[in-house]
């Protein structure tokens, strides 16, 4: 397939722009592929499509502050910091995005807070708009951390047109996130309330843990029409023993096994034995998964509702069907669902 495949007509209207008053009260829309069938409901009757033995497995990374916003030395002029990954602790080295770039060049000094307690230098340009930036900072690293906290912003989306607000902190955030290190949530995990984990567990619904911290590369847009040519940015990946048996425990027993989102979803598929059954890993993963590809792990997914081109839509194409997700999108456009990070979600049986 390609790139043009993707494509569809997206109203604006439809981008969420906040999240459900309740995380479990958004909307469901459920696609059964062996039917062929389209059920409407809300989010927290998801668990009602699950039994005793069934596992759903979450991604457990936590979403840090990553955007800063600080002033050019001389000029002061005002600059967005996009903190992708910690490079060196003991330098303080970053990889970072800034916006606008062309004006950010080696041995520039930026400044940040009003006080101006935090200072960074430019020491390298990586990309475009990419630039290894060292921090300056009186202080141990605990307060280094501690400083790029107290200054840093909820990461949203750029397509969220409004102020970061204060519930965004917590609403762009998993309930059970715990590891930090993702300049994105996973979003399908939004969704779930503590109450509903609760009735699942109570369900018998085993619920298995991974890490895949996730980086700004799943938005990045595929710019070649040749899928097979595009190349995923590397996130970093773990996967437990703990996660390993209770999956494969399920598959063992022909149990269902959930991907709660395209990260949970990729990072099965990165660690996948000759057996076709699931190994512990601790690593780095760019795995990028289109139409056509057979699953090896999960059969059941839950995912948001994904943006047109995007590397999300063909994962999710090439799990349920491409001509069948083009008819749900349809009929979610025409329902009025809302769409990406803080939209409705689907789940695929």
């Amino acid at each position: 397939m390609k790139l043009s495949d993707f494509d569809f007509n997206l109203p604006n209207s439809l981008l969420a722009q906040h999240p459900a008053s309740d995380r479990d009260e958004a909307r469901l829309m459920v696609l059964n592929r062996a039917e062929q069938t389209i059920e409407h409901q809300t989010f927290k009757d998801v668990i009602n499509y699950f039994d005793q033995g069934d596992v759903v497995v979450l991604n457990n990374t936590k979403v840090f502050p990553a955007r800063l916003f600080g002033n050019k030395e001389k000029t002061g002029a005002r600059i967005e910091v996009f903190l992708l990954r910690e490079l060196n602790q003991e330098q303080r080295l970053w990889d970072v995005l800034v916006d606008p770039a062309r004006k950010i060049r080696i041995g520039n000094k930026l400044y940040f807070g009003d006080d101006e307690s935090l200072v960074a230098e430019v020491i390298d340009n990586t990309t475009s708009r990419g630039r290894t930036l060292r921090f300056l900072f009186d202080g141990s690293y605990a307060e280094f951390r501690t400083k790029l906290k107290e200054l840093g912003q909820t990461p949203l989306p750029k397509y969220i047109k409004r102020p970061v607000e204060s519930q965004d902190e917590e609403r762009y955030q998993t309930i059970y996130a715990k590891h930090e290190g993702a300049v994105a949530a996973p979003t399908a995990g939004l969704h779930f309330s503590k109450h509903l984990l609760k009735r699942m567990e109570i369900k018998g619904i085993d619920l298995a843990e991974i890490t895949l911290h996730v980086g700004l590369g799943t938005f990045s847009p595929v710019e070649v029409e040749d899928l097979s040519k595009h190349k995923m940015d590397s996130e970093e990946l773990i996967i437990d023993k703990v996660a390993v048996d209770k999956v494969n425990a399920a598959k063992s027993n022909k149990k269902r096994i959930c991907a709660v989102g395209t990260t949970v979803m990729r990072a099965l598929e990165s660690s996948v034995s000759s057996g076709r059954m699931l190994n512990d890993y601790s690593g780095w993963t760019h795995k990028f998964i289109f139409p056509p590809y057979e699953f090896s792990i999960a059969n059941c997914m839950i995912t948001n509702f994904h943006t047109p081109k995007s590397t999300l839509l063909m994962m999710v194409s090439a799990f349920a069907d491409d001509k069948f997700i083009k008819h749900a999108y349809q009929i979610a456009i025409k329902e009025k669902y809302n769409f990406y990070s803080y939209g409705d979600a689907m789940l695929i049986l």
